[in-house]
């Protein structure tokens, strides 16, 4: 059997050791230090738009302290967009609140403008008062509606926090995805664009709100010789350890970015011509997507195969696919959360696939992979 193609795997530049021996040799292995400091400013450099960044332990925990800060509470109602991963919306529980979902539009697979509207219009209606924020997602990488999402969330003054975790390097208009919101998460898992192992940071627009993230992801320890809590915190700072990985990581950003946009264009070179396969696309020049991973949907009745044979045959022959995000309205642990949408993500979940998009991958298993599909026909 030939090697294994994976998703989307982790891929060290080299310097990432440097930064980790430079934490042994000077004894700094702890949740805080000279790493963590450097990776919260290099990201602050590269995201620009004079944003204050606190790394933490995952995009999860990011979510969570911004909904601390937003004053999400027992009771409150928070809008999340129902096409993402589950830690867009398991925050939210995490607060004693109940998600909204919010469906998508077509193109970008993000939060409908329109959709987002009715369901604040009629949360109002059924409840009496406003849900206490919006969290859009960039799914796979590609920016959402964000100019028409704020523009709705200003008029009804509620707070957006933006959900870029799978979105670094991607821009909306010019604009880095991770500077449009009061608050915004990042995630440096092992897929994504680039790694600290396990980890995440939040985004915010002041230094207040950064000292207040620090503050909170440190047990909510107030200023005092002994250890006392007015607050209940939590123990979310990312490792010094960690943070050296993600600082080298740092150098080869850019570079994976390229890296997958080139694999994207090159399944699209390779598949241009089989009938039934559409591919997740910048629907304009507003919009460009990281493509953090590359997507397709398959119609059945024009390829003349499902999405499930795909994936299994892709299985077969040793290359890792992937069914799309089940949106959350469809997941049992949400049933009973309202939904506002015509069920558009989940016709994408359906009929959609993962492809292998890792920057590990040569062209030539990209060609591996795209040959399985042509094979089909």
């Amino acid at each position: 059997m030939e090697q294994r193609i994976w998703l989307s795997l982790a891929h060290m530049g080299g310097k990432e050791q440097d930064f980790i021996q430079e934490a042994f040799d000077t004894n700094w292995v702890v949740p805080l230090g000279p790493n963590v400091d450097g990776f919260e400013k290099d990201l602050e450099n590269y995201l620009g738009e004079d944003k204050h960044i606190v790394a933490l332990s995952a995009g999860t925990a990011a979510i969570h302290l911004g909904l601390v800060q937003l004053g999400v509470t027992q009771g409150d109602e928070v809008i999340c967009q129902s096409f993402t991963f589950s830690a867009s919306a398991n925050p939210i529980a995490y607060q004693g609140a109940k998600p909204v979902f919010v469906g998508s539009e077509p193109d970008t697979w993000n939060m409908s403008p329109r959709l987002l509207r009715e369901a604040i219009e009629d949360r109002i209606a059924k409840t009496g008062k406003k849900p206490k924020a919006i969290i859009p997602v960039h799914l796979y990488g590609m920016p959402a509606r964000m100019n028409a999402i704020l523009t709705i969330a200003d008029e009804y003054d509620i707070p957006v926090l933006e959900d870029a975790a799978e979105a670094l390097g991607a821009e909306y208009k010019g604009q880095k995805c991770g500077t449009f919101g009061e608050f915004a998460c990042l995630s440096f898992n092992g897929n994504k664009m680039i790694t600290t192992s396990g980890g995440g940071a939040l985004v915010c627009r002041t230094e207040e709100e950064a000292k207040r993230t620090k503050f909170f992801a440190t047990q909510a320890r107030d200023n005092a010789p002994h250890y006392q809590h007015s607050h209940i915190g939590y123990n979310y700072r990312m490792s010094n350890i960690c943070a050296g990985i993600g600082r080298g990581q740092m150098y080869v950003l850019e570079e994976h970015i390229a890296r997958r946009r080139a694999i994207n264009q090159l399944y699209r070179t390779l598949l241009h011509d089989l009938p039934g396969i559409t591919f997740h696309t910048n629907p304009n020049s507003d919009f460009n997507s990281n493509y953090w991973l590359t997507c397709i949907v398959i119609d059945p009745q024009e390829a003349g195969f499902t999405r499930e044979e795909l994936r299994l045959k892709m299985e077969e022959e040793n290359i890792e696919t992937r069914p799309l995000w089940k949106p959350m309205h469809l997941q049992p642990v949400f049933a009973d959360c309202p939904y506002y949408g015509d069920n558009t993500e989940g016709r994408l979940f359906d009929d959609g696939l993962c492809l292998p998009s890792g920057p590990t991958l040569t062209d030539k298993d990209i060609e591996r992979v795209a040959g399985v599909i042509r094979n089909m026909y």
